[in-house]
C-alpha cells in the first residue's frame, strides 16, 4: 500500500495536481497513507472523514435524497463524495470511498461491497464497484490501495 501511496504522490506531483479525499469505511486511513509518504505535502490538499451517512450531505454535498433512497453504499454516493472532495479540499482530483467493512451488511450490501470513485472535473467522474474479502482491517486496506490504483489509472 505505501508503494502504491508513492507511486500516486509521485505521478500526481509530476503532473503539478493535487488530491483531496472524502473516506467512509477506511476513516481517514487513504489520506493517512498518502501522508506518509515524503512530499506528500506537494500533493495532498486534505480529506474528509464521512463515516456517518448525514456527514456525506453536510460535508460532502451528497444528494440527501439520494442516501434516502439507496444507502450510502452506492456509486452515485461515491461519485459524489468524490466530486465534495475535490470542491471543499480545493483539489484538482478527489478520491471517495465507501463501503461495508463489517461485520455486518449495511443497507442490504454484503460485507466487502464498497464503491470507490476519482473525480477529475465536475463532470468527469470515474467509479468502480469492489467485492472485497476478509475480515474489517483487511477490507479498509484494500480499499486504500483499490483507491490508489484507480488515481494511478486516470492519471
Amino acid at each position: 500500500m505505501t508503494s502504491l501511496a508513492a507511486e500516486a504522490v509521485h505521478a500526481l506531483t509530476h503532473r503539478s495536481l493535487t488530491l483531496g479525499t472524502c473516506e467512509s469505511l477506511t476513516a481517514g486511513l487513504l489520506a493517512a497513507t498518502v501522508a506518509t509518504v515524503p512530499g506528500a505535502s506537494a500533493v495532498l490538499r486534505g480529506g474528509l472523514v464521512t463515516y456517518s451517512t448525514e456527514l456525506k450531505t453536510t460535508l460532502a454535498g451528497v444528494d440527501a435524497e439520494l442516501l434516502a433512497v439507496r444507502g450510502a453504499v452506492d456509486p452515485d454516493v461515491a461519485r459524489q463524495m468524490a466530486l465534495g472532495a475535490r470542491t471543499v479540499c480545493g483539489a484538482t482530483i478527489g478520491v471517495a470511498c465507501t463501503g461495508v467493512a463489517g461485520p455486518d451488511p449495511q443497507d442490504g450490501r454484503p460485507v466487502g461491497c464498497v464503491h470507490i470513485a476519482v473525480a477529475t472535473g465536475s463532470d468527469h467522474v470515474v467509479a468502480r464497484e469492489l467485492s472485497l474479502s476478509g475480515d474489517r482491517e483487511d477490507i479498509r486496506r484494500a480499499t486504500v490501495g483499490a483507491c490508489l490504483s484507480l488515481v494511478l489509472e486516470v492519471l
